[in-house]
């Protein structure tokens, strides 16, 4: 490894155990590396930050940051969560329910984490703070939700791996229906064993009368996923565009219906999320820089050979590739890792007899898992952007939960079935 790569990585731990901010951390290390490197140059970093930005994809950070103000202070996320708090707000760590079957509902509209983190966690995170949980607890919660978001489809990853690999994109997006919900429900079960021991408020006993009420008082925001879902899938718009479309109607219901906000708040409102969307891109930017060095020094071609060559069946094979993508979904962005590493062991799965869309599942759920995990997760960074929680704070809260989604890799690695139940029934 050249002395630029083994120098970056040395100050990217060095920055991070002395409490930098992960933001300088990953400059810092960019910067190093750029600087003893001869043939990179900083006019590249100023390259690869634009290219960073200029995503069709990232347009949805700052429409859903908008439409989560809009309705968090327009008075349409208290109705939902009114509602919501009527039918599982007696059970013990009922908000935080809420928070992860949204994100799972969510997933099936955007197709992307970070998308599903910004639009649940922009409006669950401030009212699971309001109830008295823990600032990081409510902001891990939308982060480790948000990872469903490339498992369950649409799952634009998926659709990337399809096209890279040869494996049927169709069949690769149905595989992820039954892993996704028993994600879901696996994370659910964790939320709730968490509330039960840590003693989170818990609140009134189920009233029907007051389902109706609050019912009828949030149908103007249960309305929206139903327009935005009908959009997607009659092809008026995409998941992105679906962002610009949630945040008028959200304007539209707040200013005209519930009347709670005003013109002059709107003003407030748009340069909150302005600030918001510019600490988030500083991350993401600095954090794509890294992983694309990452890459230039071929790292995970060098510890993927590594690991490959430990592998005497496939069982070990499973075992390694679980170890392989959570070391890398610490460190590479999820399109750098699919890019790289999908053609690589894809052939050497297939050489074990695993079943293509049984590994191509697997591979986009560590993918996804990557998201939550630190120096670099996206969803965590979206999470810590929206809730000012330090990354250290929100990492701590996340293990528990990052445990539960590894066990279900397991789960899914070694059962087959879950992958390929519903791909074998449609193709009969």
């Amino acid at each position: 490894m050249p002395l630029s790569a083994s120098l970056m990585v040395i100050v990217l731990l060095a920055t991070m155990a002395l409490g930098v901010p992960i933001t300088w951390c990953l400059g810092l290390a960019c910067c190093t590396a750029i600087y003893l490197d001869p043939y990179l140059t900083f006019s590249l970093l100023s390259q690869k930050i634009f290219v960073g930005c200029d995503n069709f994809a990232m347009l949805a950070l700052p429409a859903f940051f908008l439409a989560g103000d809009v309705m968090a202070k327009g008075g349409l996320s208290k109705r939902l969560v009114a509602f919501a708090d009527s039918l599982v707000g007696w059970v013990s760590g009922g908000i935080s329910l809420v928070s992860i079957v949204a994100c799972t509902f969510f997933a099936a509209i955007s197709g992307s984490s970070v998308a599903t983190t910004a639009a649940i966690g922009g409006l669950m995170y401030p009212e699971m703070t309001k109830r008295k949980y823990p600032a990081d607890y409510a902001a891990a919660t939308q982060a480790i939700g948000g990872t469903l978001g490339i498992v369950i489809p649409p799952s634009t990853v998926m659709v990337i791996y399809g096209n890279i690999t040869g494996v049927s994109v169709a069949k690769l997006l149905i595989a992820g229906v039954i892993p996704g919900i028993i994600t879901g429900v696996a994370l659910c079960l964790y939320a709730f064993v968490k509330a039960k021991t840590s003693d989170f408020p818990i609140g009134d006993r189920f009233s029907f009368i007051n389902f109706l009420r609050t019912f009828k008082s949030a149908v103007w925001a249960l309305i929206m996923p139903l327009i935005i879902l009908g959009g997607i899938y009659a092809g008026i718009f995409t998941p992105t565009e679906s962002a610009v479309v949630a945040v008028f109607y959200g304007f539209i219901v707040c200013l005209a219906i519930y009347r709670e906000i005003t013109g002059f708040e709107i003003w407030h409102i748009v340069k909150e999320t302005a600030v918001s969307t510019a600490s988030l891109m500083f991350l993401v930017v600095t954090a794509q820089m890294f992983g694309y060095l990452i890459t230039h020094y071929r790292i995970p071609v060098f510890v993927t050979e590594a690991f490959m060559a430990l592998a005497s069946d496939k069982y070990i094979f499973w075992v390694l590739i679980l170890v392989l993508l959570l070391i890398c979904g610490m460190f590479l962005e999820v399109g750098a890792t699919n890019l790289i590493l999908g053609p690589i062991l894809a052939p050497i799965a297939a050489s074990f007899g695993i079943d293509p869309v049984h590994f191509g599942l697997v591979f986009v759920f560590l993918l996804a898992l990557g998201q939550a995990t630190p120096p670099f997760g996206t969803t965590m960074f979206v999470t810590c952007g929206l809730s000012g929680q330090p990354v250290s704070r929100v990492a701590r809260q996340l293990i528990p939960f990052v445990s539960v989604e590894v066990a279900c890799a397991a789960l899914f690695a070694f059962v087959p079935w879950f992958s390929l139940a519903l791909p074998r029934l449609v193709s009969g």
